[in-house]
């Protein structure tokens, strides 16, 4: 090479290893382009690359491999018009960039995507050279407010910002650039509103605004804009009309205004928009009807209208088009589905789901669609399916998954055996009878069947060779089915993950054979009739056994001891007549977190090596026969995650210890915000699936009644030991529980005052302190719990006034009776001015034919005792003496039917 080498183009070229400062390029001063993109050079970006360069105008060291800081000397590069840096693991830091934007005066492309600048200043962009035409700034971590004069240079035409997420900024009410071709803010935050001038971008082809904090109206102003053909404005704040000059627009091939507030009406003809392939407007307000032109666009390939406020019926269309994706799920859109919608040959989607549909479907209909592969028509009561057909043979060579839950099918479809049917879900209908071997032995690629909630009585054989979720639930299946699933063959569903039978009328014991079914993380067969003992085998079962719920059955014998496998988290157990004592190989359960064992009869005492779980959240040992004191000598970590405790109905004595308060952490946090079952998240993609359907009952005594929660964790705090033997005073560290909701301490033996330090337990909705010897005052700062929906303090030992405010208003007497010295409303017992109680007054009497009260006091009494005295003898001398005055008779029957009437 010669010292009048003007351009080398090595990009692609596989080069390798680093690029020294005595290599013989540097020699070439006349260097115009160099373009080393796309090669696998590392270490940093050598100084020399800019000092020895200085007529340099295009530099591509695009995906070059280079890392680390991009040298200040780039900023000698006078001559530079192009510069590309993007794909690589290159930092600029913010001296280096500011020198970069001020003296590069020459710039017009300037390239950096994907190249870290979270410690550049955006402020030096308004330093740009106002020759600049290309600026592509994704993925580069910029943050703070972009400035806005960037968009009004004279000659840009290309911005890209996209994936900065922390990247803020206003776009310019004016002067906005009138050479703008595309501008892509995808996943920005810019905020502010749309300035009118956009119907001044004529040469714009590109408007990308996805995911920022934009709000106000779209302004209707995209008639001129012929050139536009990707316009998506989705996941913003825009509210008011749909801006009616979208539609005509003549280039466009993708309009995006989803998940946003935009109300009014679809036009109802369109001539234009022949390139539109992709319309998408879901998760807004727009109501009227659904269009027809929509089905005959001719390029249209997918049609997203879901959750909107579309109503009426869809009319019959002619020249049906290619449209392969339609989704109007979530409306409310009435009458039969339209004929001339299976005359779209190219469906692949069909998607309905919560509407008002009517009318039958045949499957003749279906078969139209030989490319369809999702039909979701859930949460349409009055769309049934006609088995009218059943006897011919239709074909379905692409349907993999069928949404049919909550509608009116009253018989199991035979053309969805005959399919390729993956996912099948004709849950809440009305489907009856049972369905044979022969029949299940037809899905062979089924992987999720749910047929909960119907009145099915029988499944002779699991179906399919793929399975991985059954959910039969609240069904009438009997008899001892799963015995009879394992005498056929094979007896070993290889991908079986979630097995849901619960609310039947299920009988027989669990084979041991079922922990052969390695791939389970589900096991629900709760609310059943089912009898014997629990297989040794569930306690060491395979390791992906996450979920045991066998509740409410007769279960008998004792738990076995053999737990050893460190992924259950939730064992439901309660419910049964299991005796014996709590498993001590429960210990080795250390993902567990939720353990209900109540309303059994096991023997035990408290288990505080329990504490050593550090998952534990949910803790239900109620009714059965704990029994003996808790221990004093509790870890410091120990329950630290406990946010559900249930002891109640035992035999546990003695008194509470303090140190048990002190580790409750979970219950000291102030709630936390999460997603529900996000907990779970910690496994593979076939364990997440599975998560995502299942949630596990947990139930708890709340306000007075026992509630069945499946989202509990994220949102439940509760502690009840109420029913036992517990003496001493109630532990003031119990105050320190600032989360706790629900609190029952009652039938018990505490004494002593109430802790003052209730008042901190500011997340209380239910306090049961009842049948307690709890003596003292109640002190007024309890008004402080202003959540404090349940109160009950009754059968106590309690003195002195009760305090009035914010909730304590609310409490009728029954929350405080058998107290005899407590006072002051809601009880009759009036306080003396010393606040002690005095006797109280008796209860006045009315008169139910007037408004007014008479003092009930023994004055009056022995007044109207004498009175009554004289008017008895009277009334008895009268009526002995002329027998039955129909005068008096008249008036007692017409106080008396005055009286009744008013019952």
């Amino acid at each position: 090479m010669t010292g009048h080498v003007i351009a080398i183009d090595l990009s692609g070229g596989c080069l390798q290893g680093s690029l020294h400062a005595n290599s013989t390029l540097f020699q070439l001063r006349q260097l115009q382009q160099l373009n080393f993109a796309y090669n696998d050079f590392n270490g940093s970006i050598p100084s020399p690359l800019f000092n020895h360069f200085v007529s340099l105008t295009y530099l591509n060291l695009s995906g070059s491999g280079f890392s680390g800081l991009i040298p200040h000397e780039i900023s000698l590069l006078s001559s530079l018009v192009s510069l590309d840096l993007s794909y690589s693991s290159l930092t600029f830091d913010a001296t280096g960039f500011d020198r970069l934007s001020r003296n590069l005066t020459k710039l017009r492309n300037l390239v950096l995507e994907g190249t870290d600048m979270s410690g550049v200043s955006v402020a030096s962009f308004s330093n740009l050279s106002s020759s600049m035409e290309t600026l592509i700034l994704g993925t580069c971590q910029l943050h703070g407010e972009f400035p806005s004069e960037v968009f009004s240079l004279p000659y840009l035409k290309h911005v890209e910002l996209a994936w900065n997420e922390n990247l803020t900024g206003y776009l310019p009410k004016t002067n906005l650039s009138p050479s703008l071709v595309s501008l892509d803010l995808y996943y920005c935050r810019f905020k502010g509103s749309i300035p009118s001038s956009f119907g001044n971008l004529t040469q714009i082809t590109l408007l990308d605004f996805t995911q920022n904090d934009f709000q106000g109206e779209i302004p209707d102003v995209f008639e001129n804009l012929d050139k536009l053909t990707i316009l998506k404005f989705g996941s913003n704040n825009f509210s008011g009309q749909v801006p009616t000059t979208v539609f005509n627009l003549t280039q466009v091939t993708q309009i995006d205004l989803s998940h946003n507030r935009l109300e009014g009406t679809l036009p109802n003809h369109v001539t234009r928009l022949q390139f539109l392939q992709y319309l998408t407007l879901s998760n807004n307000l727009i109501s009227g009807g659904v269009p027809v032109w929509l089905f005959s666009l001719p390029s249209l390939i997918t049609i997203d209208l879901s959750y909107n406020k579309l109503t009426g019926p869809i009319g019959q269309f002619q020249k049906p088009n290619s449209v392969m994706v339609i989704d109007l799920s979530f409306n409310d859109i009435q009458g039969p589905i339209p004929s001339s919608l299976f005359d779209l040959k190219n469906l692949s989607s069909l998607l309905l789901s919560s509407n008002n549909f009517s009318g039958v479907i045949e499957s003749s209909m279906l078969s139209k669609l030989e490319n369809l592969y999702d039909l979701q028509l859930s949460n349409n009561g009055l769309v049934s399916l006609s088995s009218s057909n059943d006897g011919v043979n239709y074909s379905f060579p692409q349907l993999t998954r069928v949404l049919f839950s909550s509608c009116s099918v009253r018989k199991f479809p035979s053309f969805f055996r005959t399919s390729k049917v993956e996912v099948l879900d004709l849950s809440d209908n009305k489907i009856s009878g049972g369905i044979s071997k022969l029949e299940a032995e037809g899905w062979e690629g089924l992987n999720m069947l749910n047929l909960s909630n119907n009145f099915l009585t029988s499944l002779e054989q699991i179906p399919g060779k793929y399975l991985q979720i059954l959910d039969l639930h609240s069904n009438l299946l009997q008899g001892p089915i799963l015995s009879t699933w394992f005498n056929l063959p094979p007896p070993n569903p290889p991908y079986l993950s979630l097995l849901l039978i619960s609310e039947n009328k299920l009988t027989g014991n669990i084979p041991s054979l079922i922990c052969n079914w390695t791939s389970l993380v589900v096991l629900d067969l709760s609310k059943n009739n089912m009898s014997g003992t629990i297989p040794e085998c569930l306690g060491n079962y395979s390791y992906g056994l996450q979920f045991i719920n066998l509740q409410v059955n007769n279960f008998h014998g004792k738990i076995p001891d053999s737990f050893t496998n460190n992924m259950l988290k939730n064992l439901l157990l309660n419910d049964n007549q299991l005796e014996g004592s709590l498993p001590r190989s429960l210990a080795n359960c250390t993902s567990l977190e939720v353990l209900n064992l109540g309303n059994n009869n096991l023997t035990d005492t408290f288990p505080h090596w329990l504490a050593s779980l550090p998952s534990l959240q949910v803790l239900i040992l109620r009714s059965n026969r704990f029994h003996g004191s808790i221990s004093n000598s509790i870890a410091s970590s120990n329950f630290s995650a406990l946010q559900i405790i249930d002891f109640s109905q035992n035999e546990l004595s003695g008194p509470l210890p303090a140190n048990f308060f002190r580790n409750l952490r979970a219950m000291k946090d102030a709630p936390k915000e999460k997603l529900p079952g996000s907990y779970l998240f910690k496994t593979d993609a076939r364990v997440r699936y599975v998560y995502q359907y299942y949630q596990s009952p947990v139930n708890v005594t709340m306000k007075r009644l026992e509630l069945e929660f499946l989202k509990t964790l994220a949102i439940l705090t509760a502690m009840d030991f109420s029913n036992n033997l517990f003496t001493g005073q109630i532990p003031e560290e119990l105050g320190d529980l600032f989360s706790l909701q629900v609190l029952n301490l009652s039938h018990n033996s505490f004494a002593g005052p109430i802790p003052l330090s209730f008042a901190n337990i500011v997340a209380l909705e239910s306090l049961d302190l009842s049948s307690n010897k709890l003596s003292g005052r109640i002190a007024s700062k309890l008004t402080n719990l202003t959540f404090l929906a349940v109160l009950d303090l009754s059968k106590n030992e309690l003195v002195g006034p009760i305090p009035n405010g914010n909730q304590f208003s609310t409490f009728d007497n029954v929350s405080y009776s058998d107290n005899l010295g407590l006072c002051g409303m809601p009880l009759s017992r009036q306080c003396s001015t010393a606040g002690e109680t005095r006797p109280a007054p008796p209860a006045p009497m009315v008169r139910e034919d007037e408004d007014f009260v008479i003092p009930f006091i023994w004055e009056v009494v022995m007044m109207g005792y004498g009175c009554g005295t004289v008017l008895g003898l009277s009334f008895g001398y009268i009526v002995f003496t002329t027998g039955k005055p129909w005068w008096i008779v008249r008036i007692v029957e017409r106080d008396l039917q005055t009286k009744f009437t008013k019952w």
